[in-house]
């Protein structure tokens, strides 16, 4: 019974990843009637899926972009370039955990970082000022 379980997530996972993220027009009218397809779906509509930024020990991978330049993607942190608005100063500090996220309620509980969301550091509490997904490092100010 669990094996089939274990190997129903590793499709289904398998399928997540295979999966190509299109950006071009709706399918469907503001009415609900559909648009008549006049072209296929191209290469340059491609997009990617969500980084999903978490707690815990580094980890990066870069990813190619249009234009041949390249993207870091930061899928776990565990630092943090902290600035202090009182002092003025930068610092690294850890990263506890993910305290609050206006993008998704349920991204605390997995501890999923994204712009605005509040953690918790050992200064204290501090707010995410950059796209951690899309840049590599997570910035934050520290709140009082």
């Amino acid at each position: 019974m669990t094996a089939h379980i274990i190997v129903t997530f590793i499709n289904d996972l398998f399928f997540l990843e295979s999966m190509v993220v299109i950006h071009g027009r709706a399918k469907r009218k503001p009415s609900g009637g559909r648009y008549t397809s006049c072209y296929p779906k191209r290469l340059h509509q491609k997009g990617s899926l969500p980084t999903h930024t978490r707690v815990g020990e580094q980890d990066a991978r870069t990813s190619k972009t249009k234009g041949g330049g390249s993207k870091t993607r930061l899928l776990l942190a565990d630092k943090v370039n902290l600035f202090d608005p009182s002092t003025r100063k930068h610092s690294i500090e850890t990263i506890k955990t993910v305290v609050e996220n206006p993008a998704n309620r349920h991204y605390v509980r997995r501890n999923i970082m994204t712009l605005g969301s509040i953690i918790e550091t050992s200064k204290g509490k501090a707010r995410v000022t950059n796209r951690p997904g899309q840049e590599g490092v997570v910035n934050a100010v520290l709140i009082k």
